[in-house]
């Protein structure tokens, strides 16, 4: 039994690439939002009417069109601080969520041996082993330039966060806790309450990786009270090129810029320059516009569907797929069997078939999954494989495609004779 409050057919109408015949003459059965997201007819509509009608680079000419793209941009910058329950102010525009890691981690780096934000040897940072590599590599550098120690959450057998050492891996040397809100290829959902409760307890920032999560559930910033965010646009819907890092305003204003150049000083002088304020003091250089008025066209997209629907649907989802995974055999989920604390992001493995081997003869059927260690190596080592076939669904989809997924890994196994 299926029961959703969306209509993923419905819905599928707004995306002009759904319109695809795949090869052997199917539909596209696109069970990849996980890396990224399909985008609306309005997402599209959006960037190509600020080409052809404001094109101009912001927050510089007095022209109209200049103007008209400042009102756009900025405008964009309302729609995201409104879809976050966040301060406008605090909301700067990257090329990625991954820029926006290491732009912190970067600050951080640069800051004067006084800064708050400045780490020295026998300081601590600490991530965890599910974290995909944009959340783990950028503090792995940082440790090496400042000397610092890295440390992580270990995760169970089960996909779930180990916190039984919570206290003693944040400890009064931790400076920063880097996590992720749900886990890219197990589809956890971590436990943020205890760890910012802890790491605020003995003075550290908390960054938070929500990639999975901002395009799949509500976020409230001041409700999670983490100190930085960051996610993506082209996996809510929006652009590619774009993405978001939210951060508290009072620690924005203390940490020192990442990229310097045009856009994002208040003077300068032949030998010295002074910062714009927040968030211009992180935006150095004309920014992608058009991808930013995307981006509030897609979270737009995703307010009217309501993102309490947009939950529930991907509940339901994935409740049905957990249960038709068990009629299965020789297939093992790796992540939690059930859906609590769990979002729509189903990683597996078929015995006898190497993940990329599965992958493709899946796209024979027109079903696009993802295949490999999904940027998450030590996350692979921990299970002992070397890598899964993953399937993440998002509004767009419903209980057919889980039900074509279903009989493509029976084809699949019996391509391979197993």
């Amino acid at each position: 039994m299926f029961n959703s409050p969306l209509d993923g057919a419905e819905i599928r109408k707004d995306f002009p690439i759904f319109a695809k015949t795949m090869r052997g003459g199917g539909r596209l059965v696109y069970l990849d939002s996980g890396a990224t997201s399909q985008k609306p007819r309005s997402v599209l509509d959006a960037e190509r009417y600020f080409y052809e009608n404001h094109n101009a680079a912001v927050h510089r000419g007095s022209h109209l069109l200049a103007e008209e793209a400042s009102e756009a941009y900025e405008g964009a910058r309302a729609i995201v601080a409104g879809f976050l329950s966040a301060n406008i102010d605090e909301i700067i525009f990257t090329k990625s969520a991954t820029e926006g890691i290491n732009l912190i981690a970067y600050s951080f780096g640069n800051s004067a041996p006084s800064s708050q934000f400045a780490l020295k040897p026998g300081d601590r940072i600490v991530v965890s082993e599910m974290e995909h590599h944009a959340n783990l590599i950028p503090w792995q550098q940082l440790a090496k330039r400042t000397g610092a120690e890295l440390v992580w959450f270990p995760i169970t057998l089960e996909g779930r966060l180990d916190t039984s050492a919570l206290d003693s891996l944040i400890n009064e040397r931790a400076k920063v806790v880097a996590i992720t809100h749900q886990s890219n290829v197990l589809g956890t959902i971590n436990p943020l309450t205890q760890i910012v409760d802890r790491a605020h307890a003995v003075g550290s920032v908390v960054v938070l990786d929500a990639c999975q999560s901002v395009p799949h559930f509500g976020i409230d910033v001041k409700t999670l009270g983490v100190d930085f965010l960051v996610f993506s646009g082209h996996k809510a819907l929006g652009p590619t090129g774009i993405g978001v890092l939210w951060g508290r305003a009072d620690l924005l204003e203390e940490m020192e810029p990442f990229l310097t150049g045009g856009s994002m000083i208040e003077s300068v002088t032949m030998s010295d320059a002074t910062w714009a304020s927040v968030p211009r003091k992180f935006e150095a250089g004309v920014p992608n516009m058009a991808g930013a008025v995307g981006l509030g066209a897609a979270l737009t997209y995703l307010d009217k569907l309501g993102m309490d629907n947009v939950e529930a649907h991907e509940r339901a989802l994935t409740e049905y797929a957990l249960k038709k995974f068990t009629e299965l055999n020789g297939v093992t989920i790796i992540g939690p069997k059930d859906s609590a604390m769990r979002g729509s992001v189903l990683s597996f493995t078929i015995d006898g078939i190497h993940p990329h081997d599965a992958g493709q003869v899946l796209d024979q059927y027109g079903i696009a999954v993802r295949t490999g260690h999904h940027c998450a190596w030590p996350l692979m080592r921990k299970f002992g494989i070397a890598g899964t076939t993953r399937a993440s669904f998002y509004i767009y989809n419903d209980s057919a495609d889980i039900d074509a997924l279903i009989d493509g890994i029976a084809a699949t196994q019996k391509y391979f004779k197993v």
